[in-house]
């Protein structure tokens, strides 16, 4: 089979690889239509993790199952299904818990949790940006579609990731009716947050950013748009708010968070929100931070290179603020979110903007990781595009 496969520093190609297969009882073997480069891919292409090279890329997946393990009872072959990113058991005390995302089974190192598709120190699983994919557990991670999927494929594919994590940014934010909340980042994750936090009916939200084009899609659907290299995001909320701050906001941004010239500051962000925000306010974090970042000190400091950010503390104790992070448990809001699709109330395909065939995976790593003008969000389609052009 074809698949994206890691081979250095923002190198990216398509080769033949072994196909994947059953390799336990409970795994499903998943016909890829159609998978998402994430935000997330870009640290581990550019060489900030320690992904290794032959690895296939890809954890935002949707697909048609092709085979079943003989323990799997309740995916049937030739369903739709959605895969959640996190790879969870079902059964540890994490997952008993609801935190699929820190999954203690999967994980084969016993110091850490959580496992996913292609992604550094998350396992050894491959990715999905291939023709076919290894489930496991297909009975707990296979979020089945309804009759629609083939031809909704791109508002779909977002619950594997984007959707549901932006969606938990509210969650730790505690966004409700009549909120007013400022989200920092306007790529996919940032949108997504945004979408949700209207979805959740707040009265007004900002977004922060400084890519024009990223802005535009937030103000698409009713969003403020705050374009950093033209104004201060902390003074443009208070301002609205009598200079109290907004009642919560989200991090969409991370490690990399960087200003309008292109500066590294993995603080910035936060210590945006942390000002932006109001006394006793609520933050959640979904952006990605990690403890080591193999090119974090040529870029920042020797103390990020080591996870160590130096946050405005004192300003958020002095506020009582609260701050939520870490990543999104996606079975906690996947079906609940999909019914939202099926019936109409969202429409999260809205981001997409290229659909390209497997082949051109490494021409769109390479125009995403630059933010080039127009490519927020690439979405490819290993076994041809079929249906999957439908919004």
């Amino acid at each position: 089979m074809k698949a994206a496969v890691y081979e250095g520093p923002r190198t990216v190609a398509v080769k033949d690889v072994p196909d994947a297969k059953i390799e336990h009882p409970c795994d499903i073997i998943v016909k890829i239509t159609t998978t998402n480069i994430c935000g997330s891919d870009l640290h581990m292409y550019e060489g900030r993790t320690s992904f290794e090279p032959g690895r296939t890329f890809g954890h935002e997946n949707m697909g048609q199952v092709v085979e079943t393990g003989p323990a799997v009872r309740k995916v049937q072959v030739g369903e739709y299904v959605v895969l959640p990113f996190n790879i969870a058991c079902g059964f540890c005390k994490q997952c008993e818990r609801g935190l699929t995302n820190y999954c203690l089974t999967m994980q084969p190192e016993p110091a850490l949790a959580g496992a996913a598709y292609g992604f550094a120190d998350m396992g050894p699983y491959q990715g999905g940006q291939a023709e076919l994919l290894r489930v496991p557990y297909g009975d707990f991670n296979a979020l089945r579609l309804g009759e629609d999927a083939a031809e909704r494929q791109n508002d779909y594919v977002m619950l594997a990731d984007i959707f549901p994590t932006g969606y938990h940014a509210t969650e730790m934010a505690h966004v409700k009716p009549g909120d007013q909340t400022v989200i920092f980042g306007a790529g996919p994750v940032g949108l997504m947050a945004a979408y949700s936090a209207l979805l959740k009916g707040a009265g007004r939200v900002w977004v922060v950013d400084h890519q024009p084009d990223r802005l535009r899609k937030a103000e698409e659907i009713g969003a403020i748009p705050v374009n950093t290299a033209e104004q201060n995001p902390a003074e443009v909320v208070k301002d609205a708010t009598l200079g109290l701050g907004a009642d919560n906001g989200c991090e969409c941004v991370g490690y990399q968070a960087h200003d309008a010239e292109g500066h590294e500051d993995a603080s910035l962000t936060l210590n945006g929100l942390i000002d932006s925000v109001r006394f006793t306010g609520d933050i959640g974090v979904v952006g990605v931070f990690l403890p080591e970042d193999p090119g974090g000190e040529k870029a920042q400091g020797e103390l990020e290179a080591h996870g160590k950010v130096p946050i405005d503390f004192g300003l958020m104790w002095f506020k009582g603020q609260h701050m939520g992070t870490g990543q999104a448990p996606v079975k906690r809001y996947n079906r609940a979110l999909r019914d939202l699709i099926a019936g109409g109330k969202a429409q999260p395909s809205f981001v997409v903007t290229q659909e390209l065939g497997l082949d051109e995976a490494p021409t769109a790593y390479e125009h995403f990781d630059a933010r080039d003008e127009g490519w927020t969000k690439v979405v490819l389609h290993p076994n041809g595009r079929g249906n999957g052009h439908q919004g």
